[in-house]
């Protein structure tokens, strides 16, 4: 039996008969929700993830802990919703037009905390070989935080040298070729730690810096999306080229696992750190983009593939997040939750057993007290986010801004692009769900910006 979150589940168990399953965790930059094909777009191409997720299980309404890279990365590594580790945003919190800004923002950090034990770290504990490959976020070294082997792992959140082609300045990546595409490198990398790992547990976190800028693809593949007709949405030749290397990299991964025999004991997760970048691809149906609390900047596609466990070709609706793999994993490979462990998720294994569960979790919710470049509150226009919180309870979410204290609600079962705020309309609601949020922010301690902006030029 194994407690995670205050709830105990039985194990299978485990042994010679049952060995401890590995793990394969595609973590992607700034990948849209409808980014794939099995998300809908008919003009990217993503073949081998299509795959994966006929033979998985599919979250329609996975989210990301923030609206952009570090604040999610920080969440999933320590099971923890941003108020307790404090990254809330990438870098500076003021970002943009300082004359804009009202209020200042909260402090943000930008390293994770030693004092946090990460998912590696239980992990490793639990005698896994941990390897991080491709983009960390959260620190200089991940090596410090459960991980043994690191890959182009640093503190920078986009690629660095000459981008996405060598010749890398990566201390610990070395280019072999000249104009060597870094997404095909992270798969050598990750075929060989599978390779040279397979008689023991692993857990690889393949996380690589693509989708995220610059927008730098393979000569090839860009020259035959650039042939192919744009679909409804979507036509970044570019871009659709990043997620076919994307794509090519989960094919090479799972057959490498296929090859050595691996694929009936290894979990295979993959999902993308928050919504599209509006500079490069469209979230539609979705309302936004990365950095915006809207769902386009939240929503992500989500795949788990559990062999044995998760039924193939199912569609889970349930409300789940970020905070929720480090409980997750824990269960499902039967590791000790750490001494003192405070986590904020919940373990999927309920709805990974069957899809149509319910995990009975009140609300989710996001809090962003820092600036993104934009100008105050939106009022649905094709802003970013300036400080805001929000809350999804049931099918009902709402925003508050904290600049101007304006809320917004939506019913997402009935307005999934966010286009119709009730919150006039249902004065009710609105209340409850505010009290909800500004209560959960006092729980987890969550700063809010008060102070006024002496350069504030309206």
């Amino acid at each position: 039996m194994l407690a995670v979150c205050g709830v105990t589940f039985a194990l299978p168990a485990q042994g010679a008969e049952a060995p401890r399953p590995n793990i394969v965790f595609f973590f992607i930059d700034d990948m849209g929700w409808t980014d794939l094909g099995f998300m809908g777009s008919d003009y990217y191409e993503s073949p081998r993830t299509d795959q994966l997720a006929a033979a998985g299980v599919v979250f329609r309404a996975a989210y990301a802990n923030g609206p952009n890279c570090a604040p999610s990365r920080a969440s999933l590594m320590s099971g923890l919703y941003t108020p307790r580790h404090g990254i809330f945003t990438v870098g500076d919190p003021q970002r943009g037009n300082h004359r804009f800004r009202k209020l200042e923002p909260a402090p943000n950090k930008t390293t994770l905390e030693p004092r946090f034990v990460t998912l590696a770290e239980a992990l490793q504990a639990n005698g896994y070989v941990t390897a991080t490959m491709g983009k960390w976020h959260l620190g200089e070294d991940p090596t410090t935080q459960g991980f043994d082997v690191n890959v182009a792992g640093r503190e920078w959140g986009s690629p660095s040298g000459g981008g996405y082609h060598s010749p890398y300045r990566y201390p610990n990546l070395v280019h072999r070729v000249p104009g060597e595409y870094l997404t095909d490198r992270l798969t050598d990398e990750a075929c060989g730690f599978i390779e040279a790992h397979r008689t023991e547990p692993f857990f690889l976190y393949l996380t690589h810096y693509a989708v995220h800028t610059p927008i730098q693809a393979k000569a090839k593949l860009t020259d035959q999306f650039a042939a192919k007709k744009k679909g409804k949405h979507h036509g970044n030749a570019k871009y659709a080229a990043m997620i076919a290397s994307v794509d090519e990299s989960v094919g090479r991964v799972l057959d490498t696992l296929d090859r050595l025999n691996l694929s009936d004991n290894t979990i295979v997760l993959f999902c993308s750190d928050n919504g599209g970048h509006s500079g490069a691809t469209s979230n539609a149906p979705l309302r936004g983009a990365k950095g915006m609390l809207y769902e386009g900047g939240i929503r992500v596609p989500m795949i788990v593939k559990w062999p044995g466990v998760t039924p193939a070709g199912a569609v889970c609706q349930e409300p789940v997040m970020g905070i929720d793999f480090y409980p997750t994993l824990l269960e499902m490979t039967a590791t000790p939750t750490p001494d003192a462990l405070v986590l904020d998720g919940r373990s999927l294994v309920p709805l990974l057993r069957d899809p149509a569960a319910s995990l009975g979790r009140s609300a989710l919710f996001w809090h962003f007290p820092c600036f993104l470049q934009g100008r105050g509150d939106p009022h649905g226009g094709p802003f970013r986010t300036t400080p805001a919180g929000a809350i999804r309870m049931g099918d009902w979410k709402l925003i508050e801004w904290f600049e101007t204290g304006r809320t917004e609600l939506y019913h997402l079962s009935e307005d999934l692009g966010e286009q119709h705020d009730l919150s006039r309309n249902d004065p009710v609601r609105t209340a409850q769900l505010l009290a909800a949020l500004r209560q959960w922010r006092a729980d987890v301690e969550a700063p809010v910006p008060s102070v006024p902006n002496p350069r504030y030029q309206p």
